[in-house]
């Protein structure tokens, strides 16, 4: 007897993919609300933590953009989101490929900067060390 998968790939069943799984899941109201949940746990703990890493120096970004991929699999605004995102990412690495070199240091300067600003700042108040001071007194 041949699956609704079956006759979409004419009786053939695709050799990479697991023989549907998430069909399974899927087919009942549980399981779908089950995936949901789990899918949606998963990727808002991921942009929630891809969003604490964004200030520092990281993948911080990356971790957020994944974990809209994760939420897209199963939610129709996280991929709406996504795209926008990816777009807006897209725009500005082209516009910032389209000037002349001295914009191109001037921006990266400022971004490292402002990583090294958010070091500085974040081991101050977390250790209590001045790195400035104390690289100051390894140099003196």
């Amino acid at each position: 007897m041949a699956t609704a998968e079956d006759s979409r790939t004419g009786g053939k069943r695709d050799a990479g993919h697991a023989p549907g799984w998430l069909d399974r899941i899927r087919a009942t109201p549980a399981g779908r609300l089950t995936l949901r949940i789990v899918i949606g746990v998963i990727g808002t703990a991921l942009v929630v933590a891809g969003l604490i890493m964004v200030p520092f120096p990281g993948p911080g970004w990356l971790v957020v953009f994944a974990g809209l991929a994760v939420l897209a699999t199963e939610f129709s605004w996280a991929s709406r989101l996504l795209e926008f995102a990816k777009a807006r990412v897209r725009a500005a690495t082209d516009w910032l490929k389209r000037q002349n070199w001295f914009v191109r240091i001037v921006a990266g300067a400022l971004t490292l900067l402002c990583a090294a600003a958010i070091v500085w700042v974040s081991v101050r108040l977390t250790l209590g060390v001045d790195l400035i001071q104390e690289a100051g007194e390894l140099l003196s």
